[in-house]
């Protein structure tokens, strides 16, 4: 059994005081206690309050992003280092930061590469564009940034997958749970190839692209998900607490 994780990315978005307020918010309405692992993942100047915040609870706190080396002139960067001693996981090659900022697959492993060796869990983000879609090249895409990013990983190290096709995050536009499931078993058979089947087996892969409280059970009654990144839904602490309860739920059912 593969415990679910359920892992809430704020962007851009939220003050120190909003960010403060909102894991207030959600460790809240998760007192009773769920059989999740859920991860909390603000802008980087709100990980120290949001720490404090949450401090005594079962949530865990991860960064949205980092760079490969510990310290130097890399101005505006923050360093496995910096986040090591106050969170657990961090988000790497989110389609964003290939898109936006210009990520290869090379830059993203030397990142997951690193976050493994400071003891941070990478949550290494995977996806195809609608076009590459559409003409029916989601299969080599994924092949290839799933074998450039786990290049050199360790074995025995976790590393979290998620799965996000670019045409759904933020669109409204979600996959259905069986296309999702489906294709999360092609990336668990490519990461057997590069991690071996026991690790490959026992890694959590995650369906991330405009996930909410109302399609959130399509996605972990799938057997090969694990879970979701959470984007628009992550700011709103009643949503975000309904997924991991619902998650719960599903995911204890034999």
């Amino acid at each position: 059994m593969r415990r679910p994780l359920i892992a809430g990315n704020w962007k851009m978005n939220t003050t120190v005081e909003e960010a403060a307020s909102l894991a207030t918010a959600i460790a809240g309405g998760l007192q009773a206690g769920y059989a999740v692992d859920t991860v909390l993942c603000p802008p980087f100047i709100s990980l120290y309050r949001v720490s404090e915040t949450i401090r005594g609870t079962a949530l865990k706190l991860g960064a949205q992003n980092m760079y490969f080396k510990d310290s130097g002139a890399f101005t505006g960067e923050i360093s496995p280092l910096m986040l090591k001693s106050i969170c657990q996981y961090v988000i790497l090659g989110h389609s964003e930061r290939r898109q936006i900022f210009g990520e290869t697959d090379q830059l993203v492993n030397e990142k997951v590469r690193a976050a493994v060796a400071a003891g941070i869990i990478p949550i290494f983000c995977v996806g195809e564009t609608l076009q590459e879609n559409e003409s029916g090249k989601t299969g080599e895409i994924l092949t290839r940034q799933v074998s450039e990013g786990l290049k050199g990983v360790p074995s025995g190290k976790e590393v979290v997958i998620a799965y996000e096709p670019i045409w759904a995050i933020g669109t409204g536009r979600a996959a259905d749970g069986t296309q999702a499931g489906q294709t999360i078993g092609l990336i668990r058979g490519v990461a057997a190839g590069i991690l071996g089947q026991q690790a490959a087996g026992t890694a959590r892969i995650l369906y991330g692209g405009s996930v909410t409280a109302a399609n959130i059970a399509e996605f972990v009654g799938e057997h090969q998900i694990d879970g979701a990144l959470v984007g628009g839904a992550s700011l709103k602490a009643g949503e975000f607490t309904d997924i991991v309860k619902q998650t719960a739920s599903l995911k204890a059912k034999p």
